[in-house]
């Protein structure tokens, strides 16, 4: 499984009036595992950068102004995420851009390239209802170190969403039994003859049993329906 996850950083909020991309960044995921390719460039937008786009990621046109152009670099990326899943914090605004700038460079919209498109922001606002959803928010929940992300950066932000990613969806893909080499490990112990020992059992409490049903209804609606304890549950 091949997914690819990618971040833009913009001189503005529409491209619809006429605001371009600065920065665009994508790594990859195989079999969700970063791998070692990346891809990663700063671009001149040819115009003026918004100042309340310049205070959020701190690119200006003068540093931007010997970077190469949205069309020069589409070549490389399009190879580059080609036939993937793309992954992407808040996806209609990136989707939007991208595919604003493919059509100025007289190419095919993104559709064309990556049909299948993830977006952690509707998967974090499923997981986690009435809680902030930023990168910032999801980073502290989570447990990922984002301290060194002092300004917002394309290349940083897919590291992190990356692990972001990974650490909302790693539950459920252990229940829908992908960790095989941690079953065969497990499975390799289970002829040896441990001592029997008296365990005392806990029972959980009605606060405890309301959030595991409340947990488990969260993971079946992110999965869409794959959830296999709730599957279980209906056939006991």
């Amino acid at each position: 499984m091949r997914q690819i996850v990618l971040d833009t950083e913009t001189t503005g909020l529409d491209p619809k009036q006429g605001h371009r991309i600065v920065e665009v960044a994508a790594i990859e995921l195989i079999n969700r595992k970063v791998s070692e390719r990346s891809f990663h460039r700063y671009l001149n937008p040819e115009r003026e950068i918004d100042a309340g786009a310049a205070e959020v990621h701190g690119l200006t046109l003068e540093r931007l102004q010997n970077e190469p152009k949205f069309a020069e670099i589409a070549p490389a990326l399009l190879e580059f995420i080609n036939g993937a899943e793309l992954i992407i914090h808040n996806a209609p605004f990136d989707v939007g851009f991208l595919n604003k700038e493919l059509d100025l460079a007289g190419l095919p919209g993104l559709i064309n390239y990556c049909p299948n498109v993830t977006d952690t922001l509707k998967l974090a606002k499923e997981l986690h209802p009435g809680k902030k959803n930023n990168l910032n928010a999801l980073c502290d929940r989570y447990q990922i170190d984002n301290s060194h992300r002092t300004l917002h950066g394309a290349l940083l932000d897919t590291e992190l969403l990356g692990e972001v990613y990974l650490a909302m969806t790693r539950g459920q893909d252990s229940l829908l039994g992908e960790g095989g080499d941690d079953h065969e490990e497990q499975d390799s112990t289970a002829s040896i003859d441990m001592p029997r020992l008296a365990v005392r059992v806990l029972m959980a409490n009605e606060e405890e049993l309301t959030q595991h049903t409340q947990q488990l209804a969260d993971i079946d609606k992110a999965s869409k329906g794959a959830c296999l304890w709730t599957q279980m549950e209906l056939q006991t």
